[in-house]
């Protein structure tokens, strides 16, 4: 049997964009030009470097895609390893962001950062998770939220017309679960 290499992402949480005051995660679409799992959804993530723990791989992989710089102290816990397919054994870790944390997304690595309010996941009919192509893309609903794009001079929540804005909630491909897990080889 061959060793998994180790990854890890962040299970980023933040306060939801909602009047009610709720927590929200960060899921991410990653950029079209990635050379593996490119426009899929993904939590922010990646291998292990050398001598590196999930930990810090976690938080490293969150400020080069986001541009958020947090610390251990922001680390909450860690969830159980998830094996995949294609060789790596992922920790997820989850991160408290504070609303005051400024998201700059890495154009190279993320197309667009979106807020999903938990009490939205918790619903029954939050997720479609039929398969679609690309070609069908184009008729896939607008968010009624304002995702944060990339913007060339390395800001944020650059004006898209109504027509390049991503769906509210992910549609995932088939043998996915809504959420892109595996790390890019």
């Amino acid at each position: 049997m061959l060793a998994l290499k180790r990854a890890a992402v962040a299970i980023a949480l933040t306060e939801a964009d909602d009047a009610a005051g709720g927590t929200a995660v960060l899921l991410t679409l990653r950029a079209a030009g990635l050379r593996a799992h490119s426009s899929q959804w993904a939590l922010p993530g990646g291998r292990c470097d050398e001598g590196e723990t999930q930990v810090t791989a976690a938080l490293r992989e969150l400020h080069e895609e986001l541009g958020l710089d947090l610390r251990e102290a922001n680390v909450l816990g860690l969830l159980d390893d998830y094996p995949t397919r294609s060789g790596y054994l992922i920790t997820p870790v989850v991160v408290w962001a504070d609303a005051s944390a400024a998201i700059a997304p890495n154009p190279e690595e993320v197309a667009s950062v979106h807020r999903i309010a938990l009490g939205d996941i918790e619903r029954a009919d939050a997720f479609d998770f039929t398969t679609h192509s690309r070609k069908h893309a184009a008729r896939d609903p607008v968010s009624s939220r304002r995702p944060i794009y990339p913007r060339a001079d390395g800001g944020a929540d650059l004006p898209v017309p109504r027509s390049a804005r991503r769906p509210r909630y992910p549609r995932c491909r088939a043998g996915t679960a809504g959420i892109c897990l595996e790390v890019g080889a």
